[in-house]
């Protein structure tokens, strides 16, 4: 999604689905999804059955049970190695998700229902992983208009409507049109949120399909986003003529054999049972016989025509495809190579500014190392006028043991907890050192405006800041000196005015 460089959020999904029966049908998936703030990694089972009310009337529904582990997917950050400090801590959350789903179709009307997230249970922390309130809802109206194109039955065009509700944001509306053959398809649709879609694929040898999706966004929060884009390839492993029956439909020579199955019995009801026929009766017969052979070579020799025709547009079809797969193929190589180009020349001068960067902080600790040494020498002379060596060693020794023991309650009041969320940074972007209540992490300035705006109607006073270096806003409540501060505000909901849940965002100074 949006095209990056680097940390770009990106869904990667391995599925197989399998018929149960006529009915019903299971299928179990793989998945890693990059939002960019989390990476979640894990599996997916479902399942579908229809009930079949009347022969134009059907109600279909079935589920998705999602388990992923949860953990942050930005953990850089820089250390200076003369100063001991606790070591960044992720955290692993596990997370059961149950969503289901409801389709009526009447004859080629249908209408869906979905929630992505009805049911959901965190174990790390052992409770709900969302809040009633924020519970996604989706609702789908089409029509499937049949389309007669050669000898392909199966083709449709499938018009629909959708409307997707999100918590604390706007809803989602959304137009799409589907054109479907057995052979090729194509899609065309608008989401007021990501804009305008164009797509496409086609089957090969009935068995392999590919396809691609491209979405462009036109709305003010994302037109300056690059596009986001989706491919899908799948392989069928049953007979080649099955695949279409899996969706309903049935091929065109099983359609061919059914009529003329049907024409002959209507020929042996049609006809009585006949005497003895008499010779010119019989001679009628013999010509007749003649005239039908006669007639069936010129039907034979006209579908061997129609054959032979027909293979020859296959034939020149799968040429096409080939040469136009092989210039999309030149085409995406020659823009990965401008890519890897770019992301060379941006990481080289990311390491030049780098290492800029760390010899200025040598330089400056440097200089304030010899300025501290020469304050530190004039103090221990004026010091060793008044007092022995021994009471200075003494004073030292006490100073030294004192300090270690700070050092250490320090340590382990700062250290992280278990199935505790934190993460820690150096100082960066000007941001006073301090222990920060995160409420939320937003890439969207949509939906960060919305959610500040939301908490200022409920009477809190957030504050924000951006990170330059994953281009996120951080919306949080306050900002204390010490972690035990921090932990306070955050395990008493704020003060009981902030339900939802936070976690600790520390910047450690340099």
């Amino acid at each position: 999604q949006w095209q990056s460089i680097d940390a770009d959020p990106t869904t990667i999904f391995l599925n197989y689905s399998r018929k149960l029966n006529t009915k019903s049908a299971v299928g179990i998936g793989f998945f890693q999804h990059n939002t960019g703030i989390f990476f979640n990694t894990g599996g997916v089972l479902n399942y579908a059955h229809t009930l079949e009310l009347s022969p134009l009337v059907k109600l279909s529904f079935g589920a998705n049970l999602f388990g992923f582990q949860q953990n942050l997917a930005d953990t850089r950050f820089q250390t200076d190695p003369q100063i001991i400090l606790p070591q960044q801590q992720t955290t692993n959350d596990f997370i059961l998700q149950f969503a289901p789903g409801i389709n009526l179709m009447v004859e080629n009307f249908s209408f869906s229902l979905a929630s992505e997230n009805l049911f959901d249970y965190n174990f790390a922390s052992k409770e709900s992983n969302t809040l009633a309130s924020d519970k996604i809802f989706m609702t789908m109206v089409s029509y499937d208009l049949p389309i007669a194109i050669g000898s392909d039955p199966t083709a449709f065009l499938r018009p629909s409507f959708y409307l997707r509700t999100i918590p604390l944001l706007d809803n989602q509306i959304g137009l799409s049109t589907l054109f479907s053959t057995n052979k090729y398809w194509g899609q065309l649709g608008y989401n007021n949120f990501y804009g305008i879609s164009v797509g496409g694929g086609g089957t090969f040898y009935n068995r392999v399909s590919l396809g691609a999706l491209i979405e462009f966004g036109t709305s003010s929060s994302i037109n300056s986003k690059n596009p986001s884009f989706e491919i899908v390839a799948s392989y069928f492993l049953g007979k080649p003529e099955d695949r279409r029956k899996v969706a309903g439909f049935v091929m065109e020579d099983v359609i061919i054999k059914t009529i003329e199955e049907e024409r002959i019995e209507e020929e042996k009801i049609e006809k009585p049972e006949k005497a003895a026929p008499t010779i010119n009766e019989e001679k009628q017969e013999k010509e007749a016989e003649k005239l039908e052979k006669k007639n069936a070579r010129e039907r034979a020799a006209q579908e061997k025509a129609l054959t032979r025709e027909k293979r020859k547009e296959a034939i020149a079809a799968v040429k096409k495809e080939k040469e136009e797969l092989a210039e999309r193929k030149k085409i995406e190589q020659k823009q990965a190579k401008v890519a890897r180009e770019q992301a060379k020349k941006d990481e080289a001068l990311a390491a030049a500014e780098k290492l800029k960067e760390e010899k200025e902080q040598a330089a400056t600790k440097a200089k304030e190392g010899e300025e501290i040494a020469v304050s530190a020498k004039q103090e221990q002379e004026r010091k060793q006028d008044a007092i022995s060596a021994v009471e200075l060693a003494e004073i030292e020794a006490a100073k030294k043991q004192d300090l270690e023991k700070r050092t250490e309650e320090q340590e382990k009041a700062d250290q992280p907890k278990a199935g505790e969320k934190y993460e820690e940074v150096t100082a960066e972007d000007g941001l006073e050192p301090g222990y920060y209540l995160i409420a939320n992490v937003f890439g969207t300035k949509k939906y960060y405006d919305a959610f500040m705006k939301d908490l200022i109607s409920k009477g809190l006073n957030p504050k924000s800041f951006y990170r330059s270096k994953n281009k996120y806003n951080y919306a949080y409540l306050g900002r204390y000196a010490t972690m035990a501060e921090a932990r306070k505000a955050r395990d008493s909901k704020f003060g009981g005015k902030y339900p939802e849940k936070t976690w600790i965002y520390r910047v450690v100074g340099e």
